[in-house]
């Protein structure tokens, strides 16, 4: 079955060709029929949905113009607030939790014309690569439900990967948002940090975090970057100038374009071979596009990981101490504060979050901030200047995105390096603060999806987006 792409259905609300509730219904139907083994939502709004597709087709109806995304259906990862809705982050912590406002990124989506139709799961609090670290059981992937979607973002993932919705926000720390586009066969894309609004976003780990939009085609994904792009004063990591431009950039082609082909990452333990096949073919038909294409060497990039896992849970073990049982969410009560404190949080947060507050804690504990945390930071200016001298050849770097196709449910749970691998590809340019953007090419293991990610220097989102446009007319 071939849907139409977001702009098409957004078009046709805007002419009056089609009303925005038929479209909505459209989806709900797709919802109420796959739903149960999917598991892509934690909240299905089918009653607000249908009333704000309402509202749209009366504006239509009086000759206004909607906006670009008009009667959209939209998914939203679960840690981004909502008016009206719960906002859970996929944890018993935030239980009964309905927050007083929204979220820049999704008040600036509905100002477009797009019509939220639910919540989706994620990893607890965003910790994870599969979707299975969640309060709510695990979502699958539509493509093989006995298989992972990939994660944070997996219910967003799951949900554009199933037809639910043409488009979903995502949030992405270390590859958030790309992996699970990789791993269902969608386009996801991370924007340059501070590109996207942060306020109303549930923090994991602040310098890190970014809201970004996951579609069926890059188009898609360029409109709803477009609607949602911006400063906002609300949000003090907000960059304050005009979000790039990057809709006109689509059709110009990679013809000139120098791209890196970064050997660390196409050659690091643990990449599949169809994978890397798959990344030579993608080089290979940008050449032949006419761009120039060649390995490049981008040495720090191979210290990502043991950085990453350094730095985003020492920030994670601060941000989550807020969650005390005392003004919001799960309390459990306890004879004196310290006791409830233990056990609410202890009831409260599952395995992996845990692990992650530990982890960050002990880094930032007196006598080891120098040795892990600092040390961390240090890498990570490493890495930025191992990118900017690889800028300075290529305008653009491909790599995979995951190592491998989807996984089997339940094959890493019990191994959480295993787990932490699955963003190895994607942790670096997060560290660098560099937008990425995971296309579709091609399939491995059982006709599973391939994503191959395209990565661009801070505000390189217009390059980014035409090489992942000639990506996508050129996969196989």
């Amino acid at each position: 079955m071939t849907l139409p792409t977001a702009l098409d259905l957004a078009q046709a609300v805007r002419t009056g060709e089609r009303s925005a509730v038929e479209v909505v219904e459209e989806h709900l139907a797709r919802v109420e029929e796959a739903e149960p083994e999917v598991h892509a939502f934690n909240l299905v709004a089918g009653e607000e949905a249908r009333a704000a597709a309402a509202q749209v087709d009366a504006r239509v109806a009086r000759g206004e113009d909607p906006g670009p995304l008009a009667g959209v259906p939209l998914a939203l990862k679960d840690n981004l607030c909502t008016r009206g809705l719960p906002t859970t982050c996929s944890s018993r912590i935030l239980a009964g939790w309905v927050p007083p406002y929204d979220a820049t990124a999704v008040s600036r989506a509905v100002r477009s014309g797009a019509v939220v139709i639910g919540k989706t799961n994620l990893d607890e609090f965003a910790m994870g690569s599969s979707t299975e670290n969640s309060a709510f059981g695990p979502t699958r992937n539509p493509l093989d439900p006995i298989r992972v979607p990939g994660g944070s973002s997996g219910g967003s993932a799951a949900a554009v990967a199933a037809g639910f919705a043409p488009l979903a926000l995502g949030s992405d720390t270390g590859g958030s948002i790309r992996q699970p586009a990789a791993l269902c066969g969608v386009v996801g894309l991370k924007p340059t940090y501070g590109v996207v609004s942060r306020y109303g976003l549930v923090a994991f780990a602040s310098s890190l975090d970014q809201v970004g939009p996951l579609a069926r085609t890059v188009g898609d994904a360029v409109a709803l970057l477009e609607a949602i792009a911006g400063h906002d004063p609300a949000d003090s990591t907000s960059l304050d100038r005009p979000a790039p431009a990057l809709s006109g950039c689509l059709a110009q082609g990679v013809e000139g374009l120098r791209i890196g082909v970064i050997q660390e990452l196409a050659g690091v333990e643990g990449i599949a071979p169809e994978v890397g096949a798959r990344l030579h073919e993608a080089a290979d038909a940008l050449a032949g596009a006419g761009a120039k294409v060649d390995e490049v060497s981008v040495p720090a990039t191979m210290w990502g990981l043991p950085a990453y896992y350094l730095l985003a849970p020492a920030e994670a073990s601060s941000n989550l101490a807020r969650y005390d049982g005392v003004r919001y969410g799960l309390r459990l009560a306890r004879p004196d504060i310290t006791s409830m404190y233990e056990a609410t949080r202890s009831a409260g947060f599952g395995p992996e979050v845990k692990r992650r507050i530990m982890l960050g804690t002990f880094a930032l504990s007196a006598g080891y901030y120098d040795a892990y945390y600092g040390q961390a930071q240090r890498v990570r200016t490493l890495i930025i200047e191992s990118f900017a001298a690889a800028y300075e050849r290529f305008d653009a770097l491909l790599s995979p995105t995951a190592p491998t196709t989807a996984f089997p449910l339940g094959s890493r749970t019990a191994d959480p390096l295993a787990m932490y691998l699955s963003d190895v590809c994607t942790v670096a340019s997060s560290l660098a603060g560099h937008p990425a953007l995971s296309v579709p090419f091609g399939t491995g293991e059982g006709g599973l999806p391939v994503g191959i990610q395209v990565m661009a220097p801070a505000l390189g989102e217009p390059v980014m987006v035409r090489v992942g446009a000639a990506l996508e007319d050129l996969a196989p």
